[in-house]
């Protein structure tokens, strides 16, 4: 199995993508730290999966120093080192730009950008431990189209393509690959809650390939970034929305 005795930590563990990226991981032999800030989300995952002993779940806030800075010592204490963060967490609200107040503005920028910069930072000292450290974030198909009433969310996602960029600058020296991709809007709970199954359709049909994009879709590429097939890939941006069609 590719991620036998490979320690992976994945935030937003618990919502659709989170929960397929652990799910895989797990089945290639990976040990892996489940992160999210819902209780009973996070509960309901350990016990889908069969509470395999492989599997460290930690409730955390990824928006907030002080839980990332728990993270880091949980994980100090029970791996001691880290090989691949996953940067998964995300809050992707759909409101009207003039109706985004401050406070909301900040909370999502908070998310979805500050997040992996703190969960990153926490973890740093544990990756720099592994002889090929990986960091895969997640950013987000919206940052081409410009999706309206998500500036926030377009603007925060957009930051992560910077940051892993930089990242990926920065941490080369230490043999670490940083490397993002871009869903498409993809059909996890959280969005079929929120969008209409008509738009949801009408996406599939702009897409080369028309049908809905599923969490699963994305776990190839996760994993092959996460791999040592992708030991000289990093600073790179990798679309993952079945030729979305941004017309």
């Amino acid at each position: 199995m590719r991620f036998s005795n490979k320690f992976v930590v994945v935030t937003g563990a618990a919502g659709g993508i989170g929960s397929a990226i652990t799910r895989h991981f797990l089945s290639e032999g990976a040990k892996v730290c489940a992160v999210d800030n819902r209780t009973e989300a996070l509960n309901q995952l350990v016990v889908d999966l069969g509470s395999p002993d492989a599997l460290l779940a930690i409730e955390a806030d990824v928006s907030s120093e002080s839980n990332c800075k728990n993270l880091s010592d949980r994980v100090q204490q029970t791996w001691g080192a880290v090989d691949i963060l996953v940067n998964n967490a995300g809050k992707f609200p759909v409101t009207p730009f003039e109706e985004i107040s401050y406070a909301e503005w900040r909370e999502i920028c908070a998310i979805n950008l500050d997040g992996p910069f703190l969960v990153t930072r926490s973890l740093l000292p544990l990756i720099k431990v592994s002889k090929a450290g990986r960091i895969i974030n997640t950013s987000s198909g919206s940052i081409f189209a410009g999706t309206p009433d998500q500036c926030h969310y377009v603007a925060a996602k957009a930051g992560v393509i910077g940051f892993t960029r930089s990242l990926a600058n920065a941490l080369g020296q230490h043999n670490i690959t940083v490397n993002a991709i871009t869903p498409g809007i993809t059909d996890t709970p959280p969005v079929i809650a929120l969008f209409p199954a008509a738009v949801l359709d009408k996406q599939a049909q702009a897409r080369a390939i028309k049908r809905r994009e599923t969490a699963d879709d994305l776990v190839g590429t996760v994993l092959f970034l996460a791999s040592d097939d992708a030991a000289f890939i990093t600073g790179q941006t990798i679309n993952v929305d079945g030729g979305n069609n941004f017309v």
